[in-house]
């Protein structure tokens, strides 16, 4: 371990030892985070013995919040800072330290590929002492993980800013759908449904598309006085989540008849659930004859059921037309714990098998 360019994040620890034992809880502990293109959270939970049940729900020591990791919508230095900074704020609400630290795991989307692991692998390998175990993944593991106690096994749909399903079987066999960003069309996500509101509103101020509801209903919500304006205001700061941030404007829309948001919501459905769909018959999650049960976890903003237009409810009513066997789950805890859960158990298992090594979950 060597001090990282972020070094003075990490003084509490100093100032602990100085306190003495009275001030630092020195008992083992994981760390869990889920980062995304909105927020990145870290969870700091005791290691439970092997041989205990893990409790339901687990204990937490320490929970913090940070702002965007994914490397493709902020860049790698910040993505980076953000990451450190959440760990060193729930280390030290925990009262613990980086030496007390067994396992990390750290789920982030835009982890996509090999060298995305390795170049986070060897950052953390620079901040945290060398005994401790690293298992990188893809923020749609931890969110799996959140709605199965830790264990690899089902399918999960994440719809909130971007979109992705991501699946695993027993023997460690994995797949995805999505995940590709909104260049590459992220459509079903938060993002996908906002932006293309944003598009029917400018279509139909051209006239190249029909009248919609959402034109004025876009404009009150930013408080703009013309559809010209729209076009200044979306690329002065394209960031994914402002613009996702407009879904409820076109749920109003789409509940009050308009039929224009209603398309976009049923579009939306049908990717959604085509990207479960796919993943389902590649794993073979639904068994030879298309029946047996399999679990889907459900997470994001945009599956959430508080409105009359439930795009989770559709979803999963298009997903049963061919796979009757889906068993959703709406998680009860957060993909943070999730991740810090997996943790736990794959420690469990090395411990098993007298063997200790990092590993990493990602297509």
């Amino acid at each position: 371990m060597k001090r990282y360019r972020n070094g003075e994040i990490w003084d509490f620890e100093e100032e602990m030892q100085l306190l003495g034992d009275g001030f630092c809880d020195q008992r083992e502990v994981i760390l869990g985070l889920d980062g995304d293109t909105t927020c990145t959270v870290c969870v700091c939970m005791p290691l439970i013995p092997f041989a205990d049940e893990l409790p339901d729900p687990p204990p937490i020591l320490s929970r913090a919040v940070a702002g965007c990791s994914n490397h493709n919508s902020v860049g790698e230095s910040a993505a980076r800072d953000a990451l450190e900074l959440v760990m060193a704020d729930a280390l030290s609400k925990a009262g613990s330290t980086r030496f007390c630290v067994q396992a990390v795991c750290l789920a982030v989307s835009g982890v996509n590929h090999p060298t995305d692991i390795e170049r986070i692998m060897n950052w953390l390998r620079d901040i945290f002492p060398s005994h401790v175990q690293f298992f990188v993944q893809n923020d749609a593991v931890a969110a799996l993980a959140s709605g199965t106690m830790g264990k690899l096994h089902g399918c999960v749909l994440i719809a909130g800013t971007g979109t992705i399903a991501y699946g695993f079987t027993e023997d460690g066999r994995d797949a995805r759908a999505a995940g590709a960003g909104p260049v590459l069309g992220d459509w079903g996500s938060g993002y996908g449904i906002a932006a293309q509101a944003l598009t029917a509103a400018v279509r139909a101020y051209d006239g190249r598309g029909p009248y919609t509801a959402l034109t004025p209903s876009i404009l009150r919500k930013l408080d703009l006085s013309s559809p010209d304006e729209l076009i200044g205001w979306t690329y002065s700061d394209p960031s994914w989540a402002r613009i996702a941030a407009l879904v409820p404007v076109v749920v109003t829309c789409a509940e009050g008849g308009d039929e224009v948001a209603n398309k976009i919501l049923r579009d939306a459905v049908q990717e959604l659930a085509s990207s479960v769909k796919a993943v389902v018959r590649r794993l073979q999650l639904c068994g030879e004859d298309g029946n047996d049960t399999f679990p889907l976890v459900m997470v994001g903003g945009v599956l959430e059921a508080n409105k009359k237009w439930d795009i989770g409810r559709e979803v999963i009513n298009c997903i049963c037309k061919d796979f009757p066997g889906v068993h959703p789950i709406c998680p009860k805890v957060e993909p943070a714990i999730g991740a810090a859960l997996l943790a736990w158990n794959l420690l469990a298992r090395y411990s098993r098998q007298g063997t200790l090594r990092s590993e990493t979950y990602s297509s």
